[in-house]
């Protein structure tokens, strides 16, 4: 049988996508770090210690421990312009690479997601809408700070109960089904014949046994990254990039899908996290559950081929 093919690499994803090819990747799957901020060095190593800055550690909840959230209503207005330019910078390059009619699922927050969208458009995507993943989160809803007793009826924010992905497509040549025919993209998997793909997604948060295999602060779950990853190529084939693998929840969901994929991480730490969760994550079910064995509707196991690089 053949193997599904997964490559990782180690690198700025800007210099990678500079490298590669036109015209050779046909869907991008990713969470990018749209804060910019809460991944620089000082504020990685304040959040590996536990220690805040931009990163808000929660108290435990229900006898549940939550992960770290990075706040970014504490962005600066030259910070939020240097966003934008990232994202414009990333918009270019994601054009290049993408054949036509291939799409881009890029995750955000309601408070950010213009700066991220307007860049996409300016580059030449098309905006397709927005998927809409329905989580609760303890971003939100917190009363005035130091004055919670004098304005005990007030929110500052709403309480997030969702968060909004991006969905961009490079425009196709000619028709739908001629761009089909052509690069296997231009639309959007279905769930079945009579279901088609749904913009709005219902999704727990990410379940622990995810977060031992995979400890990274945005790790999505698998149950609905397996839900996008999939409707990304509309045929089934191609090639997905995760340029922001962080640790490795796109690359695992495509796996679990016998879709190539290819994984880029800046991250040296979180890059060596992804080496270790990725096939681990694949093999979790879509309720985060370990599988006995990786099913792949014959009941034959799946088998991994993995590619390695580490650039400068």
């Amino acid at each position: 049988m053949r193997g599904t093919r997964y490559s990782l690499y180690l690198s700025d994803c800007l210099d990678w996508m500079d490298a590669r090819p036109e015209n050779s990747i046909h869907a991008i799957v990713t969470d990018p770090p749209y804060g910019l901020k809460e991944y620089l060095p000082r504020e990685k190593e304040k959040l590996r210690h536990g220690r805040g800055g931009v990163w808000r550690i929660p108290p435990s909840f229900d006898g549940c421990v939550r992960s770290p959230l990075p706040r970014f209503t504490v962005l600066t207005d030259e910070e939020r312009v240097h966003l934008k330019q990232f994202f414009s910078d990333f918009a270019r390059r994601a054009f290049r690479v993408l054949v036509p009619g291939g799409h881009v699922f890029i995750a955000t927050n309601p408070l950010l997601s213009h700066l991220v969208y307007i860049p996409l458009m300016q580059a030449g995507f098309e905006k397709r809408g927005e998927i809409i993943r329905l989580v609760q989160t303890l971003r939100g809803g917190d009363r005035p700070k130091n004055a919670h007793a004098e304005f005990p009826e007030v929110t500052v924010m709403p309480r997030s109960a969702w968060e909004p992905w991006g969905l961009f497509r490079k425009p196709c040549q000619g028709r739908v089904q001629d761009n089909l025919r052509k690069w296997k993209t231009g639309g959007l998997r279905r769930i079945s014949a009579d279901s088609p793909f749904g913009d709005v997604i219902l999704s727990a948060p990410t379940r622990p046994a995810e977060r031992e295999i995979a400890p990274h602060p945005s790790l999505k779950p698998q149950s609905f990254m397996r839900q996008i990853v999939r409707a990304s190529l509309p045929l089934g084939t191609g090639v997905v990039l995760d340029p922001f693998m962080g640790a490795g929840s796109t690359i695992a969901a495509a796996i679990s899908l016998q879709y190539e994929s290819i994984g880029v991480e800046s991250d040296p730490t979180f890059f060596e996290v992804a080496l270790e969760a990725i096939p681990k994550l694949a093999d979790l079910n879509g309720n985060g559950k370990a599988n006995n064995k990786r099913g792949t509707g014959n009941g034959e196991p799946k088998q991994h081929k993995l590619a390695l690089f580490h650039e400068s």
